[in-house]
């Protein structure tokens, strides 16, 4: 593996150019093992590829620079997103005679893009574009740049034109179409449902990011902008407001000091399901949890009791309330971002970062406690409702 530069050290926003890329292995290799990168080839393969190129347009506006990705399914059955982030870097290496795009599109690489003054990368290490590029029969690229509109063609990764200087404009963005290899792939037809949950969920954990799917086989429109984050997520997750125990739901963020990690959290308890937790770690849903789970469950379980123990609804030696009963109708979303976030497995559905653990147990203990102390008769609400089902 070949690397240039200090990972560990985040560029500024302003400085992201062709010299930030690592290169680490070729597109061939790509090609002989693709369920190594995007998990199968089957439908969950095919659409994380789209997921790879919504992740670069997302880290731009974690970065800063990109508020809008719309995203089309094409009547050809490729896929289509286009972001208004800086563009992809353009200028050519003097070392190489090769152009930024055409690296990023043709070398597993790891673009140490900053983000929010830390390197975030939701997708596969920063690796999706090329891994998607070597996957498709054809790929095209445009990006608005440095004053001018680029483009360039791929076909199985390989480029069939030079990248290309076209006329003058003053947007900025990245649009990426391709489409998937069907020698490749078992399938090639793209599940709109499933495509559009997983974009509503990204506009979710990434409050004021507009989010827009078209699908033109036939067209079927849908945006998704939710300014009030995870609290509207939960919302979503909790329907009916009849059998909230409490409203709205309990949300807070933070980040530490060196703005390395972040935590976002939001909670609601119902008394019409039995509720259930949603991580997320880099905008990627961690199904099989992990430290920054263990660290919510954790902290929440001991906020509760102690709550309950000021309330008196529990004397100070009966047994604490289990966190069964405690999760019981809890219906939650905790969202982390790490400069350098390590997951179990391929498919990345297990956080492991020790740091994620204590960071989130600090901070729900600071903002969940502090929201019961000022909020006495919801808490009194709450903590009737675990009891009910603790006895």
């Amino acid at each position: 593996m070949t690397e240039t530069g200090n990972p560990s050290q985040p560029a500024h926003v302003h400085e992201y150019t062709s010299s930030h890329i690592q290169v680490l292995e070729s597109r061939e290799a790509i090609r002989r093992r693709p369920g190594m990168y995007i998990g199968s080839v089957g439908e969950r393969g095919l659409h994380q590829m789209v997921f790879e190129v919504v992740t670069y347009a997302v880290d731009e506006h974690l970065a800063g620079h990109a508020d809008t990705i719309d995203v089309t399914i094409t009547a050809d059955g490729g896929v289509r997103v286009a972001d208004n982030g800086r563009g992809l870097p353009v200028e050519v290496e003097k070392t190489t005679g090769m152009s930024a795009v055409e690296r990023e599109l043709t070398e597993l690489s790891f673009g140490s893009k900053p983000h929010s003054g830390y390197g975030v990368c939701g997708g596969i290490s920063g690796m999706g574009l090329c891994v998607v590029n070597a996957l498709s029969s054809r790929l095209t690229v445009e990006v608005h740049r440095d004053g001018h509109r680029w483009t360039q063609e791929y076909e199985k990764g390989t480029p069939l034109t030079p990248l290309t200087r076209n006329e003058e404009t003053g947007e900025h963005g990245t649009t990426i179409a391709f489409l998937p290899d069907a020698d490749i792939f078992e399938t090639t037809r793209y599940s709109f449902a499933t495509l559009s949950q997983r974009l509503q969920e990204l506009a979710f954990l990434n409050g004021g990011l507009a989010i827009s799917l078209t699908d033109e086989r036939p067209e079927r429109p849908v945006r998704y902008h939710h300014t009030d984050g995870l609290r509207a997520y939960v919302a979503h997750l909790n329907p009916y407001p009849p059998s909230l125990v409490h409203s709205p739901a309990i949300a807070f963020e933070s980040e530490n000091q060196d703005e390395t990690i972040s935590v976002q959290a939001a909670m609601q308890w119902n008394t019409w399901s039995t509720g259930g937790i949603h991580s997320f770690a880099n905008s990627t849903r961690t199904h099989e949890g992990g430290a920054h789970e263990q660290g919510f469950r954790t902290a929440l379980t001991d906020i509760v009791n102690d709550c309950a123990r000021r309330q008196r609804q529990i004397a100070a030696d009966d047994e604490d309330i289990t966190a069964e009963s405690i999760f019981e109708g809890l219906t939650a979303v905790i969202s982390v971002k790490l400069a350098h976030p390590v997951f179990e497995g391929s498919t990345r559905t297990k956080l492991s970062n020790r740091e994620a653990d204590a960071y989130v147990q600090e901070v729900v203990r600071e903002h969940l406690t502090d929201w019961l102390e000022h909020h006495p008769d919801e808490a009194a609400a709450i903590v009737r409702r675990i009891l009910s089902f603790s006895a």
